[in-house]
């Protein structure tokens, strides 16, 4: 399992931690969009929490391509890369 100290050394490589603001930096089309549901929508521009920092499944470590959960809103949250998204002061 993750120790705390192994979570905070991946916080602080990533520059980032759970509940930063963040604003989607690049342009990254997504499908699953409440409101543009099965459509190609656009969320550069869009601001959100870091709701996770995904470095583990099931019990076991893991490398993910897109390790950065955010959630935007109530029904919206993605994952994205961490040069995806930049933190708000």
């Amino acid at each position: 399992m993750e120790t705390v100290l192994e979570k905070q050394k991946l916080d602080e490589n990533l520059g980032m931690k759970i509940g930063d603001r963040v604003r989607v930096k690049t342009s990254v089309v997504v499908y699953h969009h409440p409101e543009h549901r099965g459509t190609d929508f656009d969320i550069k521009g869009s601001e959100g929490e870091v709701m996770n920092i995904v470095t583990q499944w099931e019990d076991r470590p893991v490398s993910a391509n897109l390790p950065i959960l955010v959630k935007f809103g109530k029904k919206f949250k993605a994952h994205l890369r961490e040069d995806e998204v930049e933190i708000l002061s």
